[in-house]
């Protein structure tokens, strides 16, 4: 069943009228010899965009966090991460799989940790001990429901790694919506890291992709494992052409998810037994804490479906909702009335 409001995901974003029109209208070429000049342009924007020597295009996130991995660490190094980190919980295990790589998960706050609990887990250099090789960071938190990562704290962290001879990646999926929560361009939001990616199918729309960057001489090597990992590509112009309209269109847009989510979260924190803090919404992510309703998530999550509403199960007590550029605030109130209704059959 495909839901009339899908809230699940802000991956189940589909491409405009405009968007596919640009990408029916790219110029391409043999990207392998990187020869497609379409995505030859969104890599200089990204690069552009992030402050970083160049970039390279690959057909999902998940692939730019295994890249970055197998190109920072070598097997049996160990990286550095919150323990609610999207590349543990939701990568198949592949820092481990492909690289094998030592994931140290740290207890943050909201997907944040600091530069003293950082400093407290590197390892001192010993043979019995694996190389605290890789910090990685997530912006936003996922985990820590879209939570921002300050600038300050990306800053203490990093310079706590290179004091320790390690590398700093960020994991980027929604890097752009905290930069307009937070109002600070991306190319100081990226420049206290070494590596990091810009998702380009989240809140910007695009049907396929995302852009890693970095240093030239990591991005070279990034070539190398973008096609052993599967991740070569033809003319790839096509779906770049969605990234370059993204860039240009739908930033500056990811403002009314964010206002949204604030009436999503403030709406279902009105029902009965639901809990939800609407100061702790800062982008596009809600988690609402349903154990005062004695539904079950997963069951909720079915039984909304049949209204044609799709709301994720986090766990059996925790829902969350994303917003994006195809829910508009009068779905995301609908939604709520429904998840209330749902919640009051409980009750009779």
């Amino acid at each position: 069943m495909i839901p009339e409001i899908d809230l699940y995901s802000d991956t189940a974003t589909r491409p405009s009228a405009a968007m596919r029109k640009a990408m029916a209208e790219a110029e391409v070429g043999n990207e392998q010899a990187k020869e497609d000049p379409t995505t030859n342009r969104l890599q200089e924007m990204a690069a552009e965009l992030l402050g970083k020597e160049d970039a390279v295009f690959v057909p999902s996130g998940t692939m730019c966090n295994a890249i970055a991995y197998r190109v920072h660490c070598e097997p049996g190094d160990e990286a550095i991460c919150d323990k609610t980190c999207h590349v543990i919980h939701f990568e198949a295990g592949g820092p481990a799989a492909l690289s094998g790589v030592m994931m140290r998960p740290l207890d943050g706050v909201r997907g944040i940790f600091t530069a003293e609990q950082l400093a407290a887990a590197i390892r001192r250099p010993r043979h019995h001990h694996p190389r605290s090789r890789l910090l990685s960071l997530e912006q936003t938190s996922m985990g820590g429901g879209g939570s921002v990562w300050p600038r300050h704290a990306i800053e203490e962290v990093s310079a706590v790694a290179r004091k320790a001879g390690m590398a700093v990646h960020m994991d980027g999926a929604r890097l752009m919506n905290a930069v307009v929560a937070s109002n600070i361009t991306a190319k100081v939001m990226a420049a206290p890291v070494d590596t990091l990616w810009l998702d380009l199918t989240k809140g910007l729309g695009c049907p396929v992709g995302a852009v890693l960057a970095g240093p030239k001489d990591f991005i070279e090597r990034a070539w190398r494992f973008k096609h052993q990992f599967g991740g070569a590509m033809r003319q790839s112009g096509i779906i770049a052409a969605a990234g370059i309209y993204a860039l240009k269109h739908n930033v500056e847009r990811l403002d009314e998810d964010h206002v949204n989510a604030k009436a999503l979260g403030e709406a279902l924190g009105n029902v009965k037994g639901v809990k939800v803090d609407p100061g702790q919404i800062q982008t596009n992510i809600v988690f609402a804490d349903i154990s005062g309703t004695g539904w079950d998530g997963f069951e909720l999550s079915k039984r909304l479906l049949s209204d044609g509403i799709r709301i994720g199960a986090f766990n059996a007590t925790t829902m969350r909702a994303l917003t994006h550029l195809d829910v508009t605030r009068e779905q995301c109130l609908a939604a709520a009335r429904a998840f209330e209704t749902a919640v009051l059959e409980k009750r009779v």
